[in-house]
């Protein structure tokens, strides 16, 4: 059947080299998306290979459904947060996996909807949930917190050095009900420089303070760990340094035998390696495909390989 033409995901043939797919295996995407990157990995699993999908957009997992139908039982889709990996694993006979993937960033669906409000070039509503059920969007956040609240979420979350002026700004201008609105605000504090959107940081610290993303990263990545067989494949695509800086620690930490600090010397911690890191330093998209991509720039792919008994 082969991928879509329409739309090749980030990364995609390191994603599945990474995975080292066999014919059989069973594989979580647990961010399955528009599905790409799943079809990859059906494909290259034939022809009996499994593959379970979650996703917290539940417009992913309707898109994600129509790519797949050919796949038939080889397919199982799940919408739920990856926060709750293991739980879904388990339920769907999943654990153990013999690769899980993680894609970290937005899509060009989410991008593209209007209605949706994740993109400062395209007007919309202050939204930006992933998933339509949470109960706080992005307007609650720049209506309703003070101006040091949220300078401390643009800051910390976007790693963005004009934080306080911007949320003094939010503030002085507000109710805000458009992304448009925002973006132009952030714009006459920030100014324009370069070829990256002076909003940039600003809906990076909002979306992931709505949809939860780091607590959600920062759970998901032990749960991987114990669904994995030994042997199995972790792999993880951060598209901003916040991520990539978990990832990388959690893949560091896990990779050690001991936790205990260098000054010990008798080892109390009883910490014992469960991943072995693959890749010492993130693999980056070649310049054809940030060519073709632009949005695949800031991608950074880092895979690990499960160690010893599987938790399942």
């Amino acid at each position: 059947m082969g991928i879509s033409p329409s739309h090749t995901p980030v990364l995609y043939q390191e994603v599945l080299a990474g995975l080292q797919i066999r014919p059989g295996g069973r594989y979580i995407d647990a961010t399955v998306g528009a599905g790409g990157h799943a079809q990859g990995i059906l494909e290259a699993s034939a022809p009996d290979g499994r593959l379970l999908g979650i996703d917290a957009d539940p417009t992913a997992i309707t898109l994600s459904r129509e790519k797949l139908v050919a796949y038939g039982g080889r397919v199982t889709l799940v919408h739920g947060n990856f926060a709750e990996l293991e739980a879904i694993a388990r339920q769907e006979g999943f654990c153990p996996a013999d690769g899980i993937l993680l894609d970290l960033g937005l899509s060009s669906m989410q991008l593209e909807a209007a209605q949706r409000g994740f993109s400062f070039a395209i007007d919309g509503p202050l939204d930006m949930r992933f998933d339509p059920t949470r109960p706080t969007t992005a307007a609650d956040l720049v209506n309703g917190l003070g101006v040091g609240e949220l300078a401390d979420i643009l800051y910390r979350y976007g790693e963005e050095p004009r934080a306080r002026a911007i949320a003094a700004a939010i503030v002085a201008h507000r109710p805000l009900h458009s992304t448009r609105e925002l973006a132009t605000i952030v714009e006459q504090v920030v100014g324009k420089h370069g070829r990256i959107h002076p909003a940039t940081r600003t809906f990076q610290a909002l979306r992931i303070v709505v949809n939860g993303e780091l607590d959600a990263l920062e759970a998901v990545l032990p749960q991987a760990v114990r669904v994995l067989a030994p042997g199995g494949m972790l792999a993880v695509i951060a598209f901003h340094s916040l991520e990539d800086r978990l990832v990388k620690q959690f893949f560091r930490q896990e990779s050690r035998d001991c936790l205990c600090p260098p000054e010990q010397l008798v080892c109390t911690c009883g910490h014992r390696a469960t991943l072995k890191v693959v890749t010492p330093r993130p693999i980056r998209p070649q310049a054809e495909e940030v060519k073709a991509n632009p949005r695949s720039r800031s991608a950074r792919l880092r895979i690990a390989r499960r160690l010893s008994v599987a938790g399942c």
